[in-house]
């Protein structure tokens, strides 16, 4: 049970996290986001299901294909002699249009396998790209949110951003922020469990750097909050 990521579960932790958020901070957009994400955690569960059925018109048409193949070599086999030289088989395998056939009809098939993996990518792609900007979302989020308006003092400016946190409020508000970035990935690699294809893999790698990035830049802010004064 523990080798494997489980929806649910992601789903219940950003479900919590939501609620904290709101009871935390009322009517923040910190809480929204968090409302968005567990949204888009929740269709990412039914995504990865759709997109591990088999496309069932591609599937059809690919054994229909196999099936012509089969049946083609078949009989292309009946008309060759009993006991054929290697110089008459050779002559038949470059002559023969029924061999040429399973070369093309071969090659329809790859196609078509082609095409089914391309269409879960394209689908699998345009997800992570959803959770790749809610990254950049939260990272606006913590942006102004600067540890030097609680422990310094200076006089604000008419375009200064409004700032009534104190200290534990703006730790425990970076440090939300930071669990919401850790869970973006956790959902991003939902997608990549049990479809290992190297595309999506490297976009669901690039989700967690930038993730990870971005983490980085908020335990700065609290490790400064946490400093003795």
């Amino acid at each position: 049970m523990y080798r494997r990521l489980d929806g649910r579960h992601i789903v219940e932790t950003l479900r919590r996290l939501e609620l904290r958020i709101g009871e935390r901070f009322p009517g923040s957009g910190l809480s929204q986001v968090c409302a968005d994400l567990l949204a888009a955690a929740t269709e990412s569960m039914a995504r990865v299901a759709l997109f591990q059925r088999p496309n069932v018109p591609l599937r059809v048409g690919s054994w229909a294909l196999i099936v012509t193949i089969a049946f083609t070599v078949l009989e292309a086999l009946v008309h060759l002699p009993v006991a054929p030289r290697w110089e008459e088989f050779a002559v038949f395998l470059q002559s023969s249009q029924a061999i040429q056939n399973v070369v093309f009809l071969g090659i329809a098939v790859l196609f078509l396998a082609n095409v089914e993996t391309h269409i879960r990518r394209r689908r699998t792609l345009s997800a992570i790209h959803e959770l790749r900007s809610i990254a950049h979302i939260v990272d606006m989020h913590q942006l102004t949110k600067d540890p030097d308006q609680v422990l310094a003092e200076g006089a604000a400016t008419a375009s200064s951003p409004h700032r009534p946190m104190t200290r534990f409020e703006l730790s425990r508000y970076l440090d939300y922020c930071a669990e919401l970035l850790s869970l973006t990935s956790k959902v991003a690699a939902l997608y990549v469990q049990d479809f290992q294809d190297p595309v999506v893999l490297e976009a669901v790698n690039d989700v967690e750097t930038l993730t990870t990035g971005l983490s980085s830049k908020i335990w700065q802010k609290i490790m400064i909050l946490d400093r003795p004064t």
